[in-house]
């Protein structure tokens, strides 16, 4: 268990013990999805025990959302429109018009959901009550919305917020790269994307390859910031950390890990060394950016 791309919120006053968050995740657990439903979501176990719905470690804990959905191609469905076209053509003499087939299409894609193969993914988050860290793995900011919101739909008196910064991360990352001096617990790696202020399309990408201050001052002369920039954290973590606070491709670097005798032991070691990382990374991180902004916190 390590997470890869996180997003990171705050839950504000969090008074649940594990039992108790097991048994209010019981209460929307993922059901298979009904013959007209493209997709559901519930809860699902979040490690190798799969009658629990809440992993913990200390206080720590570990849960995860599971998601199924149907797969329908746009091709296939559209193949049986075509026929569906042709048929009514030859009921009525001439070709539906735009608004039939777009019922045309509604209607075979209802035909054709009883008959789509599902697919079932899951989306792990960790609760850190002491801190009040909720931090979840997931690279799409959509998918990490859709968490929350089912979290907040299982326990709607929780108190959810995105984190913000006093430096937006690009401003930070720009600095950084300009000559600002970067805290000594992070240096500085040799990814990074620049783009442009004024045009969103324009940017430009280097991977393994360290900027000279040439290059750097190059582009912010020309109206640049830094939108990406891989950092290593105290030489144990490697990471992306982008313009909305999110960190993106994390790896452990040269840290020992103990031998497990058990698929359960590994898991469970996974997931505390994880924990403790994180747990001093974020601080980290945040106050590099000027520590968290309050007024700018907004509620889910």
């Amino acid at each position: 268990m390590w997470f890869k791309n996180i997003q990171i919120y705050r839950i504000d006053d969090w008074k649940i013990t594990s039992a108790e968050l097991d048994e209010l995740l019981s209460k929307r657990p993922l059901q298979n999805c009904l013959n007209m439903e493209i997709q559901s979501q519930g809860w699902v176990p979040p490690g190798i025990e799969k009658t629990r719905l809440v992993y913990a470690r200390g206080q720590q804990m570990l849960i995860a959302l599971g998601t199924e959905k149907k797969i329908l191609p746009a091709s296939v469905v559209n193949q049986l429109a075509k026929v569906r076209a042709l048929e009514m053509e030859a009921q009525q003499g001439y070709p539906p018009g735009r608004k039939q087939m777009k019922e045309i299409k509604e209607a075979t894609l209802y035909e054709l959901l009883p008959r789509a193969f599902a697919i079932r993914q899951s989306n792990h988050a960790w609760i850190d009550p002491t801190e009040g860290w909720l931090v979840i793995d997931s690279a799409s900011t959509a998918k990490a919305d859709d968490f929350v919101e089912m979290l907040l739909k299982t326990i709607p008196t929780l108190a959810i917020k995105r984190t913000h910064t006093v430096l937006t991360p690009a401003s930070a990352m720009t600095r950084w790269l300009a000559g600002d001096e970067l805290p000594h617990v992070f240096s500085i790696d040799s990814d990074s994307v620049f783009r442009s202020r004024e045009d969103k399309k324009v940017s430009i990408s280097y991977h393994r390859h360290p900027l000279d201050s040439d290059e750097i001052t190059r582009h912010v002369r020309a109206g640049k910031e830094v939108t990406k920039l891989a950092l290593v954290w105290r030489g144990r973590i490697a990471f992306i950390l982008d313009e909305n606070l999110q960190m993106k491709r994390l790896t452990l670097l040269d840290i020992e890990k103990e031998p497990a005798e058990s698929a359960e032991e590994q898991f469970d070691s996974n997931f505390f060394l994880m924990t403790e990382e994180l747990k001093q990374l974020l601080p980290d991180l945040i106050d590099a950016l000027g520590g968290e902004s309050s007024d700018q916190l907004s509620s889910l």
